[in-house]
């Protein structure tokens, strides 16, 4: 089965906040990580990926920091606000609902 060529519109936001929440990551490994997680099936390009956090961070959901990588390397660690646990929340239960009701109309 090939890839999706987009991620769902609007998913994005909630893949990064859920992919933080448990620690903090820098761009390159919150990619990695939802690829990962979806056994390869999601990819996201940088393209994508910066101006969402970007987005995210504006609206007050992620807070960023310069660190140190595994490698050494000077990145800026993405992290979940208490405004942002909250957002997620929400996210997550409304793409519940969303999937849900995808289902009832694809199954019937």
């Amino acid at each position: 089965m090939g890839r999706p060529n987009d991620l769902v519109q609007g998913t994005l936001g909630l893949l990064i906040l859920k992919t933080i929440s448990l620690e903090p990551k820098h761009g390159w490994a919150i990619a990695k990580r939802i690829e990962q997680i979806s056994n390869d099936v999601l990819q996201v390009q940088q393209g994508s990926l910066y101006p969402a956090l970007q987005r995210l961070e504006q609206q007050g959901w992620i807070r960023s920091k310069w660190g140190e990588t595994e490698t050494g390397r000077q990145a800026r660690f993405y992290s979940l606000t208490a405004a942002g646990k909250a957002q997620l929340e929400r996210e997550r239960e409304m793409w519940t609902r969303l999937s849900a009701a995808i289902d009832l109309v694809v199954e019937s």
